[in-house]
């Protein structure tokens, strides 16, 4: 296991906990009444309550933007640079940023804004919700170099939410190519959506073809299966189960991310 994860987040096994930004101009759920002052206020109560509780990184992510698009608007974009730059005096641990869904446009935001690393689909073509989905990880991966951002950390989600990988590939042989292709920092498995979660079997099935590239549980893990999870994942990004009642469109509940992250150090000291 290579220890870029120590190096950028301070430990192993690490938790990154997701502040999801409420819809933004552009977007059909958007407030224009309450507008960007309210989502910048929303998205750093959710950030404190993320980083009392104690995790070791937050993702931003425009959750809220449903429909998602393939390639966002540019006032997606700029909607959140404002929001983490308006919060960059009160971020305290390592953050990164996923525009759904579009890898390049969560290259550029991490860019501008100081993130460090990003999560997105980079590889592959499926067949979604949002229609028939293609991607560029030669283009999408030489645009990362043409702006200077060689050092944001890539995370590319392999079993993405909503979608299907169109042919007759299983998941190991997905891994494989991926790692050999495209050299990714860190792989992420998901469930179908947001909140579902991570299938044991898969996650196993990655880990044991992706040898030194970390393997992230992206979706479901909760306090009652996060020792299991971290059993076979080398981290976890938690949305959901840090959310009021865990449903995915609740705020963050600090008690909740707190109770989480003892049973996480519980992990980590055995």
């Amino acid at each position: 296991m290579t220890n870029w994860l120590k190096d950028v987040f301070g430990t192993e096994k690490p938790i990154i906990g997701m502040c999801h930004i409420l819809a933004l101009p552009g977007d059909p759920g958007y407030d224009a009444e309450k507008g960007m002052d309210w989502v910048v206020t929303r998205a750093r109560q959710d950030l404190l309550a993320l980083q009392r509780g104690g995790v070791d990184a937050i993702l931003f992510s425009n959750e809220f933007s449903l429909p998602y698009l393939t390639k966002v608007e540019t006032i997606t974009s700029v909607s959140v640079a404002r929001v983490i730059g308006e919060l960059k005096s009160d971020i305290r641990i390592p953050y990164g940023v996923n525009m759904l869904w579009d890898p390049s446009a969560s290259i550029d935001v991490a860019m501008a804004t100081g993130g460090q690393f990003v999560r997105e689909i980079f590889t592959g073509v499926y067949s979604s919700d949002f229609g028939l989905w293609n991607t560029d990880a030669g283009k999408t991966i030489r645009h990362q170099h043409a702006i200077g951002a060689q050092s944001v950390k890539l995370f590319f989600n392999i079993v993405p939410e909503a979608a299907r990988y169109i042919g007759e590939r299983d998941i190991a042989d997905i891994a494989r190519s991926t790692i050999f292709n495209a050299r990714p920092d860190a792989l992420c498995v998901s469930g179908l959506t947001a909140g579902a979660e991570t299938s044991f079997q898969t996650l196993e099935q990655v880990k044991n073809v992706a040898k030194d590239t970390p393997v992230f549980a992206n979706t479901g893990v909760r306090e009652n299966n996060v020792q299991d999870q971290l059993a076979i994942a080398d981290g976890a990004i938690v949305g959901t189960a840090f959310k009021y009642e865990s449903v995915t469109w609740n705020a963050i509940e600090e008690a909740r991310v707190a109770s989480f992250m003892s049973k996480v150090r519980q992990f980590r000291t055995k």
